[in-house]
């Protein structure tokens, strides 16, 4: 199971400080997982300018230019965040037990363990 999936908000645990030009401590939504890379696409963070090429659509506007998009982040450079205290957490997995239909399943569940102090 997955540590982190899309939609979580997730903080930026390393890189440069703010005051550096980095993106260490801001906070985003998930907007895209990379699993065979390892990698994240957040929302606000690490964003790179992209030139794309002059082009045509069918009705003769043009497009293309420069443009700002969010680039990937390894996954390991970001944290779950505790939906209760807005603070870098780790995840844990426990095993329930579902009644649906009459049908037991066991399931594993994410949750966010005790974030004591800033990650």
């Amino acid at each position: 199971m997955a540590n982190i999936k899309k939609g979580d908000l997730v903080q930026v645990i390393s890189g440069a400080k703010p005051e550096r030009g980095g993106d260490r401590g801001k906070q985003g939504k998930v907007l895209e997982v990379l699993v065979e890379q390892n990698r994240v696409i957040v929302e606000g963070v690490n964003y790179v300018t992209k030139h794309t090429r002059v082009g045509q659509t069918d009705r003769g506007t043009k497009t293309g230019g420069i443009e700002t998009v969010e680039a990937p982040i390894h996954i390991s450079n970001v944290a779950l965040v505790d939906p209760s205290t807005k603070k870098p957490t780790r995840v844990g997995h426990r095993v329930e037990e579902k009644v649906k239909d009459g049908v037991k399943r066991t399931v594993r569940v994410r949750y966010a363990k005790k974030s004591g102090k800033d990650l």
